[in-house]
């Protein structure tokens, strides 16, 4: 028995991890073999790798990229994990030092620099809720809206901002709205290995967004076989990932229930809840290698939630609007890459989504009991939406000579939405194409251009559009460079004004963006002007149409130090924000109320090594928002909310429950507060018809806490979070 568990543990496989690195940044891409073997890897998006050989000993890794020198190195495999890091040399009369990242552009998984913004790195931005979305708040050109989830980016709306997940559109990252309070997302943030958040100008491979991309990358095969659990009084968890003994695929499952009952008893709230907020949901994954250099990854996602509220109404004192919000969704997405012969790539990706929103009002009095008023019947309603949605892509990718890149592919969506409201049944389906190409070229040692076109059809709006957009880049130093970005994006009007008016037509915004960035010693220094120009948005005056325009336009600046001080990390970031539009109801072009000119964030995270101690803060200010009565196509009432001013702050206490497995669990103790200076702010103002009431639309809570447990077993996240944080 002794001699047969040592062959076995002689026989397990090692691990050979490594990065590769070139021209002061990740390698994407980058072809790695085992010389004299059929084993290999590609980087990802961080130049990341990773090899499973069967013994020790010495192997000869082979690295390959266009624009690159090839290079070998010999590595020797004495334990079960090797890790490696590897630079490779720009090639002769090739552009190496100069790449066009996108103005507009944060991109992620760059650790070297201080640009990174891993899951880990998001997420651990004090108050974020578990939402990367709600933690990409704290940069540049964000806007503050506390009553409602999603992303506000430059004068948009959260609508205009779309979540892409291995290149197709999330239709539904958070659970169903509730009027006035922000909804959690329904994804795991740890399945996502790479972050790329757009605020303007993104890549032709992408569309039907007006103002920005928030672009996910999951995760290929996870390091080790893992469990994990999560206590806390809001909610609980547990998920499961096994990875398979030859390292080629993996599996996984988790379950989470949340119920804020008894926490709202704990904590009290400025919100009257019938029915405190409900979650479930559960997930499960597969992913496997169909070669050294390809992956299939299949993921399904389904969730409910149910929310009820009691709020004072605004038309007749002493009655109550009682709302009751229920929602299911199913979401299933399927991947394939691969390298093929020849420097080609192949991206192949399907999705599916099915959404129910069920949102009931009724008037009551103090006894809980229906009241009806004359002239008020939609005080006493029921809507159902139901939505199927299918998209599925194919882009290949070609690397050619001096260093420049061809992307083109094609993407069918469809789209069936069915809307009940009492006796009315009202049904949209739409076929929308689109084909798109993008090239890198360099253009001198110190230029470089990425040019794109996308097109796109709806047979719905029976209308074609046309999408040009251009990146240029200019290096003028080792860690400075200057980007600007112009292009055309259009997206198709909200399902709810299409079943009103199907003949609309796409709105569109034309993005003018100049950007200057220095990169050096773990810091970033970014400055950024832009200037948005809308057409074509939906308008509500008189009639369903699309007489609406407007412009944004801004300054921005970012800057984070991960250098300065020992084991610390803080951003600080600006954004002023002039902006104005004619859309909806609004009679004439003003500024939204969902936006505010200037608005700066603070974020620090402090890693305290000795003690395994997380800390993190954030902090945001923000001048007021405009809010307004409007009523038949005049403004009766307006005015500006109270300055935002908001702090948050996080604790995480890790530590080893099994010190004799060998760093093979990660547990630990989270705490947290927000809105720590307990301000009041007002996010807006519900008007009575007559406009004589205003009732403000606050937070549920004057300050929200969190404490609990969580604890993950097989692999130890400690080193997480000191390589991620610093």
């Amino acid at each position: 028995m002794i001699a047969f568990l040592a062959s076995c543990l002689a026989a397990r496989a090692q691990t050979i991890r490594g990065t590769v690195t070139g021209n002061q940044q990740p390698v994407t891409d980058a072809t790695v073999r085992v010389k004299g073997t059929t084993m290999g890897a590609t980087t990802d998006s961080s130049g990341q790798f990773t090899i499973a050989v069967n013994e020790k000993g010495k192997y000869t890794l082979e690295f390959s990229s266009v624009g690159f020198k090839p290079k070998q190195q010999t590595v020797t495999v004495n334990d079960s994990l090797v890790y490696v890091t590897v630079y490779l040399t720009g090639a002769a009369k090739t552009l190496g030092e100069v790449v066009v990242i996108g103005a507009g552009t944060f991109e992620a998984s760059d650790k070297a620099k201080g640009a990174s913004l891993t899951p880990m790195d998001a997420m651990t931005v004090a108050g974020n809720g578990g939402d990367i979305a709600n933690s990409l708040r704290s940069l540049p050109g964000t806007q503050q809206v506390g009553e409602k989830e999603g992303l506000f980016v430059r004068g948009g709306t959260s609508e205009e901002a779309k979540q892409f997940v291995d290149g197709v559109l999330l239709k539904n990252p958070n659970y169903n709205s509730v009027p006035g309070i922000m909804q959690p997302a329904r994804i795991n943030p740890f399945l996502f290995k790479g972050i790329l958040f757009s605020t303007g100008g993104y890549s032709a491979l992408y569309g039907q967004a007006l103002s920005s991309a928030l672009i996910l990358e999951t995760i290929d095969l996870p390091e080790e076989s893992s469990a994990n659990l999560h206590i806390f009084p809001q909610s609980l968890g547990l998920g499961l990932q096994k990875l398979a003994k030859d390292k080629n695929s993996s599996y996984g499952a988790s379950l989470q229930y949340g119920n804020l009952n008894l926490y709202n008893k704990i904590i009290p709230q400025q919100v009257d809840f019938s029915h405190a907020p409900e979650y479930l949901k559960g997930d499960a994954n597969f992913r496997v290698k169909t070669s050294n250099t390809g992956i299939l990854k299949f993921y399904v996602n389904m969730s409910y939630n149910r929310t009820g509220l009691l709020n004072p109404d605004a038309d007749s004192l002493g009655l109550l609007n009682a709302i009751d919000v229920q929602g299911k969704n199913a979401y299933a997405t399927i991947s394939w890459h691969e390298q093929l012969p020849n420097h080609w790539k192949i991206n192949v990706v399907a999705a599916y989504n099915f959404n129910k929103d069920v949102l009931g009002r009724m008037l009551q009095n103090q006894a809980k009991e229906p009241v009806s008023l004359p002239g008020l019947p939609y005080k006493n309603t029921g809507i159902t939406t139901q939505a199927h949605f299918a998209q599925g892509r194919t882009v290949l990718t070609k690397s050619l000579t001096q260093n420049q890149t061809l992307r083109f592919g094609a993407e069918y969506f469809y789209s069936r939405d069915q809307y009940s409201h009492e006796d009315t049944l009202s049904n949209l389906t739409d076929n929308l194409v689109a084909a798109f190409a993008e090239d890198d070229i360099h253009i001198t040692h110190r230029l470089a251009a990425r040019i794109g076109v996308r097109a796109e059809h709806s047979e719905l709006l029976h209308q074609w559009s046309l999408a040009p957009r251009i990146g240029l880049a200019y290096k003028i130093d080792n860690t400075s460079q200057i980007n600007m970005a112009y292009g055309i994006f259009y997206q198709k009007p909200e399902n709810i004004y299409l079943v009103q008016q199907p003949e609309l037509l796409f709105s569109q915004a034309t993005h003018y963006i100049l950007n200057f960035q220095k990169k050096a010693r773990n810091r970033l220094l970014r400055l950024e002007a832009y200037y948005k120009k809308y057409h074509n948005l939906v308008s509500t005056v008189t009639a369903v149409n699309n007489d609406g325009n407007g412009y944004a336009r801004g300054i921005e600046l970012f800057w984070r130090d991960k250098k300065t001080f020992r084991n610390f990390d803080y951003w600080i970031s600006y954004t002023f924000l002039d902006t104005k539009r004619k859309y909806l109801d609004y009679p004439y072009a003003i500024r939204p109320n969902y936006t505010t000119p200037h608005t700066m964030s603070i974020a620090l995270k402090k890693f305290i090594q000795e003690i395994n101690l997380s800390a993190n803060l954030s902090y945001t200010l923000a001048t007021g928002r405009p809010y307004y009565h409007i009523q038949k196509g005049a403004i009766h009432d307006q005015g500006t909310t109270n300055t935002y001013n908001n702090m948050n702050v996080s604790f995480a206490y890790l530590f080893s429950l099994f010190p004799k497995w060998k760093n093979k669990d990660f547990s630990g103790i989270g705490v947290g507060m927000n809105n720590i200076l307990g301000t009041q702010p007002v996010f807006g103002y519900t008007y009575s018809i007559d406009g004589h009431r205003k009732v403000p639309v606050l937070l549920p809570a004057q300050r929200s806490f969190y404490f609990g447990i969580f604890m993950s077993f097989g692999i130890d996240r400690r080193d997480d979070f000191i390589n991620d944080n610093l």
